[in-house]
């Protein structure tokens, strides 16, 4: 049986979502970042990056949201949650998962994790009120730019729209609010209103 590491408010909800969606067999195991639990020596054993999400497998464990959505995608391909049989698009399904990963997720990293860019206090805060503006550009983007239909790629659903969903549930945090993004707000919606993403989100509470 897959076991999943998982905390609340982090990216970790996206592939939540998608093993509730495939039905995965699974043990959910919480991390309380609360009491540092993300630092402690039992965890570091799991994951020596000190986040979540992981994923053990019997091949062994898998770290990085990105890969741990895919990989899942590939335990189930009669699904469809990525394009597996045509290589163009499943690297463009992958090109949008990592802009969130490599950009929007670090944007909103500068609210609460300035410390790891800098140690100057006064340079932390400069990144802080940058939050907003930096997410905003970003979701701009998406908006205009990535979504391709009523999901991420178009007219399936995709395991872009978990990851999708779960970074665009920051905004209100960051001081950006989600209607200013019709597509993205009705996005979100669509997703709120299915099964495995309400069961995720029970947990993540």
């Amino acid at each position: 049986m897959l076991k999943f590491y998982y905390a609340p408010g982090t990216c970790a909800l996206a592939p939540h979502i998608v093993l509730e969606h495939l039905g995965l067999a699974h043990e959910a195991v919480r991390v309380d970042f609360s009491r540092g639990e993300q630092s402690s020596a039992p965890y570091l054993q799991v994951n020596p990056k000190g986040r979540v999400p992981v994923l053990v497998t019997e091949r062994g464990t898998l770290t990085e949201t990105p890969a741990i959505l895919l990989y899942l995608a590939q335990l189930r391909p009669e699904a469809g949650l990525a394009p597996l049989d045509d290589p163009f698009a499943l690297a463009q399904a992958q090109s949008f998962n990592s802009y969130l990963c490599s950009t929007v997720h670090v944007a909103h990293a500068h609210r609460r994790r300035g410390s790891r860019w800098a140690d100057d206090e006064a340079a932390q805060s400069s990144m802080q009120q940058k939050v907003a503006q930096n997410m905003a550009a970003c979701f701009e983007l998406i908006e205009q730019q990535m979504l391709r239909g009523p999901w991420v790629l178009g007219e399936a659903l995709s395991i872009c729209d978990a990851y999708l969903f779960t970074l665009a549930s920051w905004l209100p945090g960051d001081g950006v609010a989600m209607d200013r993004f019709p597509g993205v707000a009705g996005h979100h919606q669509r997703m709120l209103d299915l099964p495995a993403v309400q069961r995720a989100k029970t947990l993540h509470q």
